[in-house]
């Protein structure tokens, strides 16, 4: 059996809040190196000449203005938060330029949300103006197929809450996670590439801290780890200095391929 192979971009690998932070005048918000200034979180997978989307942030229109994208065929979301689904609208430039819905993926509590923050995409009226439009799917832990990149929902703890991270390939997406239970660990051996929540040095109830996930990545054994959703408690240059050489952290921007194999 084929592992395709793909593209992966960070569009963004900060915390809710983004970095720098409103207001905040600390070493890192202030930082002039590049990789310090972190929008919301969120990744493109660029496969076959098709484009999927993992989560809609409140960035999102800078964020596909960035990297130049000029088309989206679906967006799978992790879960409800405002940081991951706020940019929905944004995706009404690609319904008029290829004349067509988005598919949408997602559990069905964060769905009912998107619904309820989105009424007005779904109520059915009379528009005076466009609204997205999107083709819903809801994802019930079944692996689903995008463009012949198979999609794996793994169940992971944020806080109370049971959300979705992904495994596509051989590349995993956790983001929001404060534990991952030993079953989903189990689906995220063989791995390329894995990115772990990494909010910040203390611990915290509802993400993993850096000492956290430097034990996950140590367990799960992928050949490159990168870590993401970042507070502005890590200075890129320091932070990264004092990790092992195959785990990094992700910084908006950042491309990785991913070559297929043969199983």
């Amino acid at each position: 059996m084929a592992v395709p192979s793909f593209k992966i971009i960070v569009l963004g690998s900060g915390t809710s809040v983004g970095v720098p932070t409103v207001g905040c005048h600390c070493a890192v918000c202030a930082s002039t190196d590049p990789r310090d200034k972190r929008l919301r979180p969120s990744i493109l997978i660029v496969h076959e000449g098709r484009n999927v989307l993992i989560d809609t942030t409140p960035d999102f229109r800078a964020q596909a203005l960035r990297v130049n994208l000029e088309r989206l065929d679906a967006v799978v979301f992790t879960h409800s938060h405002a940081d991951h689904i706020m940019g929905l609208d944004d995706v009404r430039p690609y319904n008029f330029r290829q004349k067509a819905q988005i598919p949408i993926y997602a559990a069905a509590d964060t769905m009912a949300a998107i619904r309820r923050c989105f009424a007005y995409i779904f109520d059915g009226g009379q528009k005076e103006s466009n609204v997205p439009q999107l083709a819903t799917h809801v994802i019930d832990g079944q692996s689903f197929d995008l463009f012949g990149l198979e999609f794996v929902p793994v169940p992971i703890l944020h806080g109370s809450a049971t959300i979705y991270g992904f495994r596509f390939g051989d590349a995993a997406y956790l983001t929001d996670h404060s534990e991952i239970p030993e079953s989903s660990m189990n689906c995220l051996r063989g791995l390329d590439v894995l990115f772990l929540d990494a909010l910040r040095y203390k611990p915290h109830p509802t993400h993993s801290h850096v000492d956290r996930s430097l034990k996950t990545a140590e367990i799960l054994g992928a050949r490159r780890t990168f870590f993401t959703h970042i507070s502005h408690d890590l200075s890129h240059e320091r932070a990264e200095s004092l990790l092992p050489s195959h785990v990094r952290l992700a910084y908006d921007g950042l491309e990785l391929t991913v070559e297929g194999r043969s199983r």
